[in-house]
Formats: C-alpha cells, structure tokens, sequence
C-alpha cells in the first residue's frame, strides 16, 4: 500500500510540474510548428514531373469544400495558377505551396469566378516571395483591361504596404500584375503562350459563347501532358488535343440538377434564380459530356472541376454524374485539395491527395 501511495504521489507531482509548464510547452509546439510552416514548401518533396492540385474545385455558387476556380499546376519545381477565384490563394498555402513562387497565372476567361481573386493572390505573392518583378497574368486579348482594373484598384494597398515594409519587403518594382497577352488561335490550332524549363503551355480555343474570348490550356513536361478546359460546352476542339493525355481536368455542370433548382425556384417565387437556372444550361458541359470526350480521346484519367452546382448532401454525386462513370470509369469529382502527380518518364497517374 505504501508502494501505491508513493507511485500516486509521484504521478501527481509529474501531473502538477507538467501542467505548471504548460504555456511553455504550447509555446515550443506552437514554435516548431511555425518553422516547420515557414520554412517548407510542398514543391520541394515532389519528385520530378507534372504536378497539379485543385485549389478552387467550384463555381460560382458558394459550396463547403468547393471554392472558386483555381488549379495549380507543378513542372518540375515551377509553379503556376489556372484561373484565380475566391479563396483560391489561400487553399494553396493550406496545401504548403508557398505563394510567393508562383510564376504566372494563366486566364481561361473574365468570369468573375475566374479572376475574384486575382488581387489578393498578386499582393499576396508580393509580400511573400523575393520577387524583383510583378505577377506575369497570361490571358487572352482583354486581360490588359483585367489587369490594369486590379492594378487600380490596389494602387493606395501598394503604397500603404511599401511605406510600412519598405523595398525589402514589399518593394514597388514588384507590386500588382503584369498583362502577358495573347491571340485566341482558331480551331484546330494551338498558341504557344508560355515555355521555359522544360515545360511547354499552350492556348486552345473553347465555346462558352456570349463571353469570347475563352481558352483552355495544355501543358506538357517530360513527356506528361494534362488538358484544363476552363468553362466550355462540349468541344471536338478539346477532344482533339486531349487525345492520349494523361490527366483531363474538364468543367462540367449537371443540368439535371438545375432543373430542380429552377423547378424549386418557380414554385417559391425566386424568378430570378429561376432563369439563371436556364440561362447557364447552353454554354457548359454536362459531366455525361465531359465523360464521352474523355472516352473518345483515350485520357488516363478525367478529374472533373468547376462543379456545379455544389455538392452538399449525402448522395448528390451519383445524381450530379448521372451515370457519367459507365461511360468513363477512370474519373475523380474534385474538391478543393485534390492533388495528382504525373511522374516524369512514366505512364503512372497518382492521386497524391484527397482534398484539404
């Protein structure tokens, strides 16, 4: 019994030291945590090839694991962005990219769901990296008007964050946004818009009528190719260069879906909504579209983004794909974190994450 009661009392004060030096101990995690953050960066831990995550897997309807448009897109160890919706730049440094290398941003179209966050993801980057210039934005013709729009807009932020971190931190020669444009090719045709360390991007032209001008892109490295649509029906333009690639990254919405939804609108009234329903259905692709193109040009693997509308309740996505994944198997429904990897000089496709 003694024993006993030496091993409690031992415990007890083991139990008191312990919780007497609590705070310092939060305070070392909390430290090693924070060196650990800072000082990584997810690029680095990926093996040599063509990377790409989804930081926005949605539209524009908010959804709780679907933000805004946004893909990153890995070559090596270059890093760059599809498109800039909501909360896009922020979901990469949940990932551990560090902001501050990306390269340049690529614009499918001036949606705004594509480009909300254009701003904060170029102010971003500036105060967190060591760059000497601003954020290079590759669109096609009229980006100049996106870009000196945002420029404008964050013209006061500019001078605010200089005078209070000078040019070590936030130096003006890199403030903002750079236009970097380019003409739409014709059909058929792709437009070299971007090549540098090994990696090749090109521009393809895609339908989403009435806005024009609007593209997708293809990237290839080392011999791994992957295909990003952007908003578009269903194209024999993207068939066309998706064929034999290994990742299709298609848009796709279900109208199924919005077919309830404008039903629901019209019996509570809602007219607004209830022509907005109708009025999207001709100029996006339905994931049974996606499916059939991804099908036809023999991909690896499609991974459908800019979903729509969100899928929030338990069941939706067999509802949403409406039998897509007969027609094409080899598939993923994004959600913001999705991440694959295409190792150079391999056939392998690996999803490397499932979300965030």
């Amino acid at each position: 019994m003694k024993k006993l009661f030496t091993v409690i009392g031992i415990l007890a004060l083991a139990g008191i030291i312990i919780y007497s030096q609590r705070a310092t101990l939060d305070a070392r995690l909390m430290e090693r945590g924070l060196e650990a953050n800072l000082g990584s960066d997810v690029v680095n831990e990926m093996e040599d090839g063509l990377h790409l995550a989804l930081c926005g897997a949605g539209g524009p309807m908010p959804a709780p694991n679907a933000s805004g448009p946004c893909v990153a897109v890995v070559a090596g160890k270059q890093l760059f962005v599809v498109d800039a919706g909501t909360d896009g730049v922020r979901n990469l440094g949940r990932m551990g990219y560090q902001v501050g290398n990306i390269q340049g941003v690529f614009l499918t179209h001036f949606h705004s769901d594509h480009i909300d966050g254009l701003g904060e993801m170029g102010t971003l980057r500036w105060a967190a990296g060591d760059n000497d210039s601003p954020l290079p934005v590759y669109g096609p013709r009229g980006v100049e008007r996106v870009v000196n729009g945002f420029n404008e807009s964050y013209a006061q932020d500019f001078i605010y964050r200089n005078e209070h971190h000078g040019d070590m931190v936030a130096p003006m020669s890199a403030a903002g946004l750079k236009a970097m444009p380019f003409n739409k090719p014709p059909m058929g045709e792709l437009a070299l818009v971007y090549e540098g360390g090994g990696l090749k991007v090109e521009a393809l032209t895609v339908e989403h009528d009435p806005v024009d001008p609007a593209v997708g892109y293809l990237f290839t490295y080392k011999g791994r190719t992957l295909l990003i649509t952007g908003d578009t029906t269903k194209q024999e333009n993207i068939q066309k260069f998706s064929e034999g690639i290994d990742l299709l990254v298609h848009e796709a919405l279900a109208p199924n879906l919005l077919m309830m939804m404008h039903e629901a609108a019209n019996k509570v009234g809602n007219k607004i909504m209830a022509k907005i329903t109708v009025d999207v259905l001709d100029y996006h692709a339905s994931p049974v579209e996606a499916a059939e193109t991804a099908r036809d040009a023999g991909v690896g693997h499609l991974l459908y983004y800019h979903i729509v509308p969100p899928l929030v309740v338990p069941g939706q996505e067999a509802l949403w794909l409406n039998g897509a994944g007969e027609i094409f198997p080899d598939y993923t429904v994004g959600q913001d974190g999705v991440s694959f990897s295409l190792p150079a000089k391999s056939d392998e496709i690996i999803m490397t994450r499932k979300g965030l």
